[in-house]
């Protein structure tokens, strides 16, 4: 059976429940600001962008200006949060683990805040050395960019066009798919919201799961599946 060079997990919202957390948070923070959002609607909308991104895009779309002090603002009461209230998403241990062939984790969060979330639930073992945070990148460039998705595919000598990447965010899967890769979208995060699954495929998932458990077949099934 063919088998992926490399499998990339992205990290919140796929094995870390963290992406309504950091919504509520930076929800609170836009509607004190002066626009008014949900957090529902802001993880609808903005999951997987920096707060950075998500902030210039609404002050694009609202001609509010806000401080930039803001995003240092967010970016210590997600951390506190996350610290506090972070979980794994159910199953996800038992489908790292099942991945034998090589595997990381590219994410737009910083590194630093990566490590203590995996410390916090026990998943640093499967991915130590191998984490690849898009602003540490050479270039700096995060998703929906796909730099960290090839600078990743680079350092672990593998072939883009023969690397799954899981991914939760229309942003996460446009960056992967721009790089080459193949993707398989992910809703079982509690963010998840009525025609994600939909947005996901729309976006270019080869194929969506809702849980865990259905990663090993999915990923065997399309591997044995190709253009090629």
């Amino acid at each position: 059976m063919p088998q992926p060079d490399l499998v990339i997990f992205d990290c919140d919202g796929v094995l870390v429940d963290s992406e309504i957390i950091a919504a509520r948070v930076e929800a609170e923070l836009l509607t004190l600001a002066g626009y008014e959002i949900s957090a529902e609607e802001l993880a609808e909308t903005y999951a997987g962008l920096t707060f950075k991104d998500i902030m210039m895009r609404v002050e694009e779309k609202s001609s509010i200006p806000f401080q930039v002090s803001l995003i240092d603002r967010a970016e210590e009461l997600v951390d506190r949060k996350l610290r506090s209230d972070v979980r794994a998403i159910d199953g996800a241990r038992e489908a790292v683990a099942a991945v034998t062939m090589q595997r990381c984790i590219c994410s737009n969060s910083r590194s630093e805040r990566i490590e203590f979330m995996l410390e916090k639930v026990h998943l640093m073992p499967f991915f130590k050395d191998r984490i690849f945070s898009a602003m540490e990148t050479p270039t700096g460039k995060t998703k929906p960019a796909p730099d960290v998705f090839l600078f990743a595919a680079e350092k672990l000598n593998a072939n883009p066009s023969n690397t799954f990447v899981i991914e939760d965010s229309v942003h996460g899967v446009h960056g992967a798919r721009a790089a080459g890769m193949r993707v398989i979208g992910f809703t079982g995060a509690t963010h998840s919201y009525p025609g994600h699954a939909d947005a996901l495929t729309e976006a270019g998932a080869e194929t969506v799961i809702r849980r865990w458990a259905e990663l090993k077949s999915v990923i065997a099934a399309l591997s044995e599946w190709s253009d090629a």
